[in-house]
């Protein structure tokens, strides 16, 4: 009997499942699962692994360390490279009320809400959970979108829209502060709205 060819490196050795349709998804969805269920701090990629059915190591050919799993279970959440586009349509013209109505979206899709509130939660007391949030509410997203609008001090004015945003996702999603927590969701956009407008348009 001949030996087993080795098995190269970098690469994990694939059984039916690894190979199957959309293994990489079901990591995904696993991934979210599990930050969302047990947090950053007590999620591992081993546990990602397990519950996506495939090799560990198959979890890092596709995403990296446990911090890019976290990342790309967040982008997409947010997906700033599908959004932005649209958020800019029309300009200045508007994009409070845009921005605010697409974030509190994201927030209420119970879907994208899991991965988010593990996020939030984490961000508190895990720094490399902080820095995912910055990453990509601030940076990847906030940022980006007043760069574009081409308005002075960009950064200052993204960290200033974050932290509203943030702010309110933390008393009414993790928090539930009444009556944030019940209110409509119409009746945050109308009132948060005008104060993004102010943070990302006034010189």
């Amino acid at each position: 009997m001949t030996d087993a060819a080795p098995r190269r490196r970098g690469r994990p050795a694939r059984s039916d499942a690894d190979t199957g349709p959309g293994a990489r998804e079901r990591i995904m969805e696993a991934a979210r699962t599990e930050f969302a269920e047990r947090g950053y701090d007590k999620t591992s990629v081993r546990g990602i692994a397990k519950v996506a059915g495939v090799d560990p190591a198959l979890v890092h050919h596709y995403f990296g360390t446990k911090e890019e799993v976290f990342g790309a279970a967040i982008e997409v959440s947010f997906e700033p490279a599908l959004v932005i586009p649209t958020l800019l349509t029309g300009g200045t013209d508007g994009i409070g009320e845009r921005l605010a109505r697409y974030f509190i979206g994201v927030w209420e899709n119970p879907v994208s809400r899991a991965p988010l509130l593990a996020i939030v939660r984490s961000a508190l007391t895990n720094d490399a959970a902080a820095a995912m949030l910055r990453k990509f509410v601030l940076r990847r997203l906030l940022e980006r979108i007043a760069v574009e609008l081409d308005v002075p001090d960009p950064t200052l004015r993204a960290e200033l829209a974050a932290s509203h945003m943030i702010g309110i996702a933390l008393l009414r999603y993790v928090i539930k502060a009444e009556p944030l927590a019940s209110v409509e969701t119409e009746e945050i956009v109308r009132l948060v709205a005008p104060t993004l407008q102010r943070y990302l348009t006034e010189s």
